[in-house]
């Protein structure tokens, strides 16, 4: 029985687990999309809302918090500057997790997960050249 057993192992030792998530948070917020298998982007979802929320908090001990996670520093600075500005106004749903279909490989069910007005950025980037 799984009682209090929540989340996926994913075929992966704890520490494994762990590192991989830490990457996968630093990649997404440093690339503001990333194509996962949709189990992955299920579980990276609550993680990287958390990261945002701490990066509206703006305080000292937030960013400590974050940089306890994120391997990056370029990335929690942009995580405090430019996506804490993105989402403001915004109480929750930071992210949009998006099926692709199956991978060829290993017929795994892969998706995109993405940052909330994502495609507003390609559009605005588009209109603009």
């Amino acid at each position: 029985m799984r009682h209090n057993n929540s989340g996926r192992k994913l075929g992966r030792t704890s520490s494994h687990r762990d590192a991989m998530f830490r990457n996968m948070v630093t990649s997404l917020f440093e690339h503001e999309r990333i194509i996962t298998t949709k189990e992955k982007a299920k579980e990276l979802r609550p993680i990287a809302e958390k990261m945002i929320t701490l990066g509206k908090r703006g305080d000292l001990h937030a960013r400590r918090q974050a940089l306890s996670y994120i391997r990056s520093k370029t990335v929690v600075d942009k995580l405090f500057n430019a996506i804490q500005a993105q989402f403001a106004d915004r109480s929750g749903g930071y992210t949009r997790i998006i099926q692709t279909g199956v991978r060829r490989g290993d017929a795994a069910q892969m998706a995109i997960i993405e940052l909330v007005g994502y495609e507003e950025k390609i559009v605005k980037a588009d209109t603009e050249n």
